[in-house]
């Protein structure tokens, strides 16, 4: 599937040169605001304040995504400013890696998904920083997570957790230099009608389990049984890990082996490059990634993360003092 066929089913935007001047403002702002550590409340305080002078055209798209995320359920910003006066360092390949320190990059996806919900984190993934980086990671090539570079399978983010993000927010800092690496995403939305009846009956049943991913470093947490759909019966959202959710019989077994080939016939391919940002509805659509090869030469693809909740009171029992991040 060609870029441009992948775009069809998107929301998209692409931010004029004046826009991105505007972007840029606001982000070096924040790339300097105090008290210079993005996890602190203080600067949370300042990316808030950072939505009110985006541009009235990105606001207006990301508040239509948010009303109703398209058939695809995935948005694609592009032209964002992700460098100011301060270069572009090499790509880190640590494990764990996290944004500690404000940059334009940081910004800029913060200040983005701050206006879909309320930005989080969880604890036990790479110790709750709010901007995580999502990078290839020597000895991890294949494991299924940000710092593999194996195929990486379709999934709900962080689904064996109940309160998990409604929006994965994805920026790119460098494309991979290899040009293999795509985001893939699908949704319930395009895969449904592809699935027989009998299929749907046994995908709205409790009759599978999810693992927690690796990067919670928690092998053993396993959410109860579960349905792979739920919600609506005419638009249901959709709750699967191809690589962490096991069915509990033959039949869930088909069942959730037709879901997967639903999506991956009906699924777009993005090659990020610098200034995209991609937002996944993560209710509704699934996301991945294409294998590449790393070279660990400082070059390497680079993107930086950020979730979001639409509604922060749901979560506050699990948000030590009110806190983005959750226990």
């Amino acid at each position: 599937m060609s870029q441009t066929q992948a775009l069809a089913h998107l929301y998209e935007l692409e931010l004029t040169d004046a826009e991105q001047a505007q972007v840029l403002h606001a982000a070096e702002r924040l790339a300097r605001a105090e008290p210079g550590v993005i996890d602190d409340p203080v600067w949370v305080e300042a990316v808030l304040d950072a939505g009110a002078v985006l541009p009235a055209r990105l606001l207006r798209t990301l508040r239509r995504f948010r009303h109703d995320p398209g058939p695809n359920g995935a948005l694609l910003l592009r032209n964002l400013p992700v460098v100011g006066a301060v270069p572009l360092p090499v790509t880190p390949c640590r494990p764990g890696s996290v944004e500690r320190t404000p940059s334009v990059a940081a910004g800029v996806l913060a200040a983005v998904m701050a206006q879909l919900g309320e930005i989080i984190a969880f604890r036990a993934e790479k110790t709750g920083a709010l901007v995580q980086n999502v990078v290839p990671v020597p000895g991890s090539e294949a494991s299924q997570s940000n710092a593999g570079s194996v195929l990486l399978e379709l999934h709900t983010e962080n689904a064996f957790h109940p309160n998990r993000p409604d929006y994965v927010g994805l920026v790119c800092l460098r494309e991979d230099p290899t040009g293999d690496a795509r985001l893939c995403t699908s949704s319930i939305r395009q895969a449904l009608p592809l699935l027989p009846p009998e299929t749907v009956g046994v995908l709205w049943e409790p009759r599978f389990l999810t693992e927690a991913p690796p990067s919670f470093g928690s092998p053993d947490g396993v959410a109860p049984a579960h349905a792979l759909l739920r919600g609506a019966p005419e638009d249901p959202d959709v709750l699967v890990d191809f690589a962490a959710t096991h069915p509990l019989d033959e039949g869930a077994e088909r069942a959730m082996a037709e879901l997967r080939e639903a999506f991956v016939e009906t699924m777009d391919m993005l090659a990020l490059r610098p200034g995209e940002l991609a937002v996944v509805d993560n209710r509704m659509a699934v996301h991945g990634r294409t294998s590449f090869v790393p070279s660990y030469d400082g070059n390497d693809r680079w993107l930086q993360r950020v979730y979001a909740h639409l509604d922060g009171r749901r979560t506050r029992p699990d948000r030590t003092g009110g806190g983005p991040v959750l226990d």
